[in-house]
């Protein structure tokens, strides 16, 4: 049992004229199991459409594939053109890790991709970004020029080998880029004011690419200042007061800062060997940024526009931070910022953790308060509404029939005359409340005087606990999930030797299903101890009893899940799996035993 690992897939199609051809490539992918269609963006004068759409990591590859298939079945590269640079059917196809995934999964899902799209419909495929082989295929552009009509030439080039399929041009679906890259957030800060120069004064200061280096400026306003150039026997850092004599002293200048002069001033499209009177760039606040200032008159002021290419390493609550710090210096204020389209809920998360950190407060919130706090802490709802439920990406939520049901309605379901849900979702139950009262004393504490010196401690415990409590909930309806697959096996036929043979493998894969998800509910059920463990080193008198309370809650719950193991054992054949299970189960519970042993000694001595 795990939680959901969402991936977010955005190919761009050469077609943006003839919607019917769109709807028959939508229609594809939707066919897949777990797509969820977000965004069809058609372009007519590019003759373009992007499509956006999150899945399952197991289905997302698949729902990709139909839809290359599909445009390369109506789309003719022969009998395309449009104004933006292009080079197959399907140009590009980029996997962004969402939720409960990771970078390197991603790669692996394009390199599968481009391995069946390659040999599967013959279309020579460059993997890019993320999942580039090469530094040089690492950036679109340079896979793309020549654009279509060059390849034929291109691919006689053995530097340009496709990673997989032909080495020669389809002429009729032309080559596609597949790849792996981080979510781009579209991101707006707003500023009190109308004038454009100052949303420029302060995106430059943010972006990457920096800006040009200035020197005697009369006021706050960097862009007064005098633009400083390059000239013969002299190169000045853009960074600091150095200036170096010729280019070499330069170059050895950026390298012993551990960066690199020729890559630097080349991304910028100047020539480092010929920069007489060209100017000098200071380098960005943040990596991964690109802005630009501009006025919004539906909102009457000026915003700092900006795309984050890698909110992991560019969070944007920091750059929200820097942002009121640069207009603080220059006499404006920050009155909030815009989410353009989805935003991830990590970066949501982090940012809400963020504030409550610098409130004082421990971070181990449930999601939707973190949620919240990120909300108002960037102001988010400054200019318009902002619906978590429409603009965040992957936010933990319980879809659980069970799970989502008021108190009572559940135990009255408990109580009926049916087999599920039963003791292997109380037991869920019962150890996510036992966690939830570990993490309460945590948060609580952490606002207490006398406890300042254990915020951090505090704030793991709390972080810890709630990811352990979302699996138990979670585990409450996964555990009644698992049952029906013994149910489905149960009512297979069984009229002939090979029906009953399928279906004793089908019952044994059940039983088998059934038995792993109360062991693990007995696993997570140890990790609420040790976090109850954990608080009840720190905790004050006043909540020894909720930590006592929680810890029974959390072993109640692992022996309960442990009976639940052991009944389904019972119907496996398979002798080594139940030795294996067995063992294992016994340590869990024996070491349950122990840390309870020792809250319950902690406990006692407070009461």
């Amino acid at each position: 049992m795990s939680l959901t690992k969402i991936v977010e897939c955005v190919p761009n199609f050469s077609e943006g004229r003839d919607k019917k051809i769109i709807d028959q490539i939508c229609s594809a992918i939707k066919t897949v199991e777990t797509v969820e269609l977000l965004d069809v963006d058609m372009g007519s004068d590019t003759n373009r459409t992007v499509v956006t759409f999150i899945a399952e990591s197991r289905y997302v590859a698949k729902a990709a594939y139909k839809g290359i298939e599909k445009a390369a079945e109506l789309i003719d590269m022969r009998k395309h053109s449009g104004a933006h640079p292009r080079m197959g059917a399907t140009d590009v196809c980029p996997f962004i890790p969402v939720s409960n995934t990771t970078m390197e999964e991603c790669v692996e899902i394009a390199k599968s991709l481009g391995e069946i799209v390659g040999n599967k419909l013959g279309i020579p495929i460059f993997l890019y970004e993320s999942a580039a082989v090469n530094e040089e295929r690492q950036n679109l552009a340079n896979i793309r020029s020549g654009e279509y009509e060059g390849f034929n030439e291109k691919l006689k080039d053995k530097n340009w080998k496709p990673d997989f399929g032909p080495g020669k041009l389809s002429v009729k679906s032309g080559v596609t880029a597949i790849g792996a890259r981080e979510f781009l957030i579209a991101y707006n800060i707003n500023l009190n004011t109308t004038d454009r120069t100052y949303a420029n004064e302060i995106a430059y200061e943010l972006r990457e690419r920096g800006r040009w280096k200035r020197i005697n400026q009369k006021d706050n306003f960097y862009y007064k200042g005098d633009v400083v150039n390059f000239g013969e026997n002299f190169y000045p850092d853009g960074n600091s007061d150095y200036v170096g004599g010729n280019l070499e002293e330069i170059e050895n200048f950026y390298q012993k800062n551990g960066h690199d002069f020729r890559k630097r001033y080349t991304s910028l499209g100047l020539d480092p060997d010929n920069l007489t009177g060209k100017p000098v760039y200071k380098d960005g606040r943040f990596t991964h940024v690109k802005g630009l200032g501009w006025v919004i008159p539906e909102y009457n002021r000026a915003q700092i526009s900006m795309n984050l290419t890698n909110y992991k390493i560019s969070p944007i609550h920091k750059i929200f931070e820097a942002a009121c710090e640069e207009a603080e210096k220059r006499g404006l204020r920050v009155t909030g910022s815009e989410i353009v389209g989805l935003i991830p809920y990590k970066a949501i998360e982090e940012a809400g953790k963020y504030y409550l950190t610098k409130m004082g407060k421990s971070p181990g919130m449930p999601p939707i308060d973190l949620v919240n706090i990120a909300i108002q802490s960037l102001g988010l709802s400054d200019v318009t509404d902002f619906n978590p439920s429409e603009k965040i990406l992957g936010m933990p939520k319980n879809n659980g029939e069970l799970a989502n049901r008021i108190t009572f309605d559940l135990i009255d379901e408990v109580s009926r005359d049916s087999p599920a849900p039963g003791g292997g979702s109380v037991a869920a139950m019962s150890g996510s409340l036992g966690v939830a009262l570990g993490v309460m004393v945590a948060n609580l504490s952490a606002s207490k005087a006398g406890f300042e010196e254990h915020s951090e401690e505090l704030g793991r415990i709390a972080e810890e606990g709630q990811e352990i409590k979302e699996f138990l909930v979670n585990a409450i309806d996964e555990d009644t999930n698992a049952f029906d697959k013994v149910i489905k096996a149960m009512r297979m036929p069984k009229d002939s030797d090979s029906e009953k043979k399928i279906r004793e493998e089908k019952m044994q894969e059940g039983y088998k299903a059934a038995t792993e998800i109360p062991l693990e509910t007995v696993e997570y059920c140890y990790k609420a101890l040790n976090i109850c463990d954990d608080i009840s080193k720190l905790m004050d008198d006043s909540m020894a009893s909720d930590v006592g309370s929680g810890a029974h809650m959390s072993i109640a719950g692992a022996r309960a899940a442990a009976y639940n193991v052991r009944i389904n054992l019972n119907s496996i054949m398979d002798e080594d799996y139940i030795n294996d299970t067995k063992t294992k189960l016994n340590k869990l519970l024996s070491d349950c035993d122990k840390i309870l042993q020792i809250i319950t000694e902690r406990v006692e001595e407070k009461l």
